[in-house]
């Protein structure tokens, strides 16, 4: 039976995946830490993690980045294999997850869905071909509560997009604040924030006369879900180092 300490388990993804859990024979949550104890969840939830007594096999993470230095550092010293899944990481927190893959592994990923990482392959592909003469545009669509922008999967996928090219492009956010035509070196990025939207991500390949657009829509938040639980599985074990998505698929 895998233990599994569940970060930010009373946001929305965290009682997602702790009705996921419940479904599986091989884990279980057996504690969970957010800023406050909701008292809904049928295991103990710690405020402060200093005071968690139970040990876990692997902590899962989905909160807020503030929580990263703390959860990281409780990880370290107890050398827990850690997932991952929260987005909007600064550099400095970016940095400190690359600091603890030196003593564990850890899983990273701006988005679990198996989908998205298949689309990531998808594009990677279709850049390679048609970077000479088509432009790349993508455009993410998020639920009204999000706070980061642009989403860190639409980073992710630009990232990939980029790791290919010929000539890396610029990132460009604002158009209204540009008064000159688009330029070839550039991947433009929009971000749509409304009502109950899960997630959705479109890249947009435009050429002269022809538009391909690859796209990927969440209907549920239990993608992500299994998502992170398949990575809670995959994370034990292993020795200290970044692992992502494309390790889980590729293993599978």
């Amino acid at each position: 039976m895998i233990k599994i300490l569940l970060s930010g388990c009373n946001g929305k993804m965290g009682q997602v995946i702790t009705r996921k859990a419940e479904k599986y024979d091989d884990l279980a949550i057996i504690a969970g830490y957010d800023m406050a104890d909701a008292g809904r969840n049928p295991y103990p939830v710690f405020t402060d993690l200093e005071r968690c007594t139970i040990m876990p096999d692997v902590l899962v993470d989905f909160s807020n980045p503030a929580a990263l230095e703390t959860l990281l550092a409780f990880a370290v010293t107890r050398k827990i294999p850690a997932v991952i899944a929260t987005t909007g990481l600064s550099q400095v927190q970016t940095r400190l997850l690359g600091k603890a893959t030196e003593s564990i592994p850890v899983f990273y990923s701006a988005n679990m869905s198996l989908g998205i990482n298949l689309l990531i392959g998808l594009v990677k592909k279709a850049a390679r071909l048609l970077q000479a003469d088509f432009d790349i545009e993508i455009v993410e669509k998020h639920h009204n509560l999000k706070i980061d922008a642009p989403s860190g999967t639409a980073l992710a996928i630009a990232d990939a997009v980029n790791s290919v090219l010929e000539q890396k492009h610029e990132y460009v956010y604002d158009r209204h604040s540009r008064r000159k035509k688009r330029s070839r070196n550039e991947i433009g990025i929009h971000a749509i924030r409304g009502g109950t939207i899960v997630g959705e991500h479109s890249v947009i390949f435009a050429g002269n006369d022809e538009i391909i657009e690859i796209k990927h829509t969440a209907l549920s938040r239990e993608i992500f879900a299994t998502g992170a639980l398949s990575a809670a599985r995959f994370i034990i074990g292993k020795k200290p180092g970044m692992y992502g998505m494309s390790d889980l698929v590729g293993r599978e």
